[in-house]
């Protein structure tokens, strides 16, 4: 059974999603872009526009803003690449809706057993200043967590800066 689970760290605009499409490209599997944003305002319209132009025809498009584990646990197969884009959107959804324990514990729970290849990416948010309010407190504590418990569970961790990506978790040699 063939699978490799990766994650894809970063800021807003640090070129983690373009190097996270260049890798599920380089696979020749099969692409499938999960998607979790939702287009609330005309400006998250147009960033998620721009994802799509960047992407081609060779690209299937699922959209699930919260139940992230049942649709990956439908999609995933060994000749597939699985790109989810983001978490950090999927977090937000899953918190409005009151659904965070329950989906992210599903996700965790389930990865293990996932065929293929799927490769997350999540904004890193934890590396500034403790926020004032408490609901964002809240998202950066979850956020940290939640990716501290991901990258053990993955095969691979990058972080992306300023469009470079720096390895954190690489493959053993028996892997």
């Amino acid at each position: 059974m063939y699978k490799f689970h990766e994650l894809i760290l970063g800021g807003v605009r640090s070129g983690k999603s373009l190097l996270a499409e260049q890798r599920a490209e380089a696979t020749g599997l099969d692409l499938l872009y999960l998607a979790t944003a939702t287009a609330g305002d005309a400006e998250m319209s147009e960033r998620i526009r721009h994802h799509q132009a960047r992407r081609q025809e060779k690209w299937a498009l699922l959209e699930e803003p919260t139940e992230l584990a049942k649709a990956l646990s439908q999609y995933a197969r060994v000749d597939r690449c699985i790109l989810v884009d983001c978490l950090t959107l999927w977090l937000s959804n899953c918190l409005h809706e009151n659904c965070w324990e329950l989906q992210s514990d599903a996700l965790l729970t389930g990865l293990p057993n996932l065929q293929g290849q799927i490769i997350f990416v999540s904004n890193e948010t934890g590396m500034g200043v403790v926020p004032m309010g408490e609901l964002s407190r809240q998202f950066v504590d979850k956020s940290g967590f939640f990716h501290q418990q991901l990258a053990s569970l993955c095969d691979q961790v990058t972080l992306t800066v300023a469009g470079l990506p720096l390895s954190l978790k690489t493959p053993t040699q028996e892997e």
